[in-house]
């Protein structure tokens, strides 16, 4: 199960330095040979990126070094916890909403990766499916149904 995520995160990180090390100094190399810099949208963009990839790379490793502290022991097989994905009911509108449960800079709500220490994440962590769980939200308290969870060992038995 870790080596699942471990895997995942060093794909993630390899990937980052690949363009931090042969792409991106190819794309600033071609942004400075336009000439004056101080208008250069290319290069400004190109630099913009290579900050963002640090910042990345820097969180990567970080989640890393978190994940190798988990005990496999630790994460319950049959409730939600870090590697879940879960699939839930709005209770008042029906909407069917799908989250992955990532460790914590790895979250991306807008793909529905969520972390454990967001607002859901909390309400979540260690619920079964069939049970109905709060959320209080910026937008006001929403009701959920657990209707499904997928456990990181489900997904390394399809794997």
């Amino acid at each position: 199960m870790k080596k699942v995520l471990e895997e995942r995160l060093v794909t993630e990180i390899r990937s980052i330095e690949k363009e931090l090390k042969i792409e991106l100094p190819k794309e600033i190399a071609a942004a400075v040979a336009l000439g004056d810099l101080s208008e250069n949208a290319e290069y400004q963009s190109a630099l913009e990126r290579q900050r963002y990839l640090h910042n990345r790379l820097r969180a990567l490793n970080t989640q890393l070094s978190t994940l190798s502290l988990i005990s496999e022991s630790s994460i319950p097989r049959d409730r939600i916890a870090i590697g879940s994905t879960v699939f839930l009911r709005n209770l008042e509108t029906n909407e069917e909403k799908v989250y992955d449960i990532v460790l914590g800079e790895l979250a991306e709500p807008e793909r529905g990766e969520i972390s454990p220490s967001s607002p859901i994440g909390r309400a979540l962590l260690n619920r079964e499916a069939g049970e109905e769980v709060e959320v209080v939200t910026p937008a006001g308290l929403i009701a959920y149904e657990v209707v499904k969870i997928l456990t990181i060992y489900d997904k390394v038995k399809k794997e």
